[in-house]
């Protein structure tokens, strides 16, 4: 029987003053673990979604833990039967999640955290206005029930929602989520800038929500979109029935593939009338050779990702 895949999403906002002498060091790390995945690092701290056997996971946690200020990094863990990732990368960014708004430090000034067992009483008061933080396409697979969708194409876009919806002398408690925790927090480190009282968030995020929340208790609706090969888990974390259209990269469901829109890789009911012919083209070619790799058992290619995303 073969030993599941390791997947963990990590983070940690934290001041990384050296964080570019730290790429080299940390890429060894991961490769000498036989992790795969992408890691980003920023002054601001570090954040990704990597992969391996339990041992190299462990390994690159311990890596981790020879350093006082990656030493408690928030990670979470799910499994899988196949290699999620296909490659092995360390990035430098100026933010690990790209807010867009200067001087938003969740090192300086976050939210109150909430523990999973203690989310469900939360968002159950009236009073509170429950936010989901994530991107349409990712609302659009699941959320919590009552959760308002800001309907945003990017994170980018949140500070301009926040701003033409919502006003702090009202909206005296507000609470938000997202997929591991790292958008929300910096989120609620804008909305405390913008005057906001009382800003709560999900400790861990969905991922650890539903980790820790037992179904037969769960205010969570749907599956929750992941940045890597399974696209989608279930609540009991399992890789969902949802693919990905390589084209416009919107999660498409049983149903959207039976549907005469849909050509793998190349088109989707979300996407055939709308994309470029050179977006289509490119498609077109990259599941040439994905095909071709296939045939020839050789590592999937790679190609163009329009959400390439940094949440964990």
């Amino acid at each position: 029987m073969t030993d599941k895949i390791v997947v963990a999403a990590l983070y940690k906002f934290v001041s990384l003053t050296d964080y570019q002498a730290l790429r080299e060091p940390l890429l060894q790390a991961m490769l000498d673990n036989g992790i795969k995945g992408t890691l980003l690092l920023a002054e601001e701290g570090i954040n990704g979604t990597v992969s391996g056997s339990r041992a190299g996971i462990d390994g690159l946690l311990a890596w981790f833990r020879l350093d006082p200020r990656l030493a408690d990094v928030d990670h979470k863990e799910s499994y899988c039967d196949e290699q999620p990732f296909y490659r092995t990368k360390v990035k430098l960014k100026k933010e690990i999640v790209t807010l867009g708004v200067p001087d938003v430090d969740p090192n300086q000034r976050v939210g109150t955290y909430v523990e999973p067992k203690d989310w469900n009483d939360l968002i159950s008061d009236p009073e509170v206005l429950l936010i989901d933080t994530r991107n349409d396409y990712e609302v659009a697979i699941g959320t919590f029930e009552g959760a308002v969708d800001p309907k945003t194409k990017s994170f980018r876009e949140f500070p301009e929602y926040i701003q033409a919806n919502f006003d702090p002398a009202r909206h005296k408690k507000v609470a938000m989520f997202c997929t591991g925790g790292i958008r929300c927090e910096k989120a609620s480190s804008y909305m405390l800038g913008q005057g906001f009282e009382e800003v709560f968030h999900l400790k861990g995020g969905i991922l650890k929500y539903l980790e820790e929340v037992p179904q037969e208790q769960t205010r969570w609706r749907g599956d929750c979109f992941v940045f890597d090969n399974r696209v989608t888990v279930r609540h009991d974390l399992s890789e969902g029935d949802y693919d990905q259209c390589h084209a416009c990269r919107t999660p498409v469901s049983v149903a959207d593939r039976e549907s005469e829109f849909y050509t793998p890789g190349v088109s989707c009911p979300h996407c055939w009338d709308s994309l470029p012919e050179k977006t289509r083209a490119g498609a077109r070619e990259r599941q040439k050779q994905i095909e071709l790799a296939k045939a020839r058992n050789l590592p999937h290619p790679l190609g163009y990702n329009p959400r390439q995303s940094s949440e964990a």
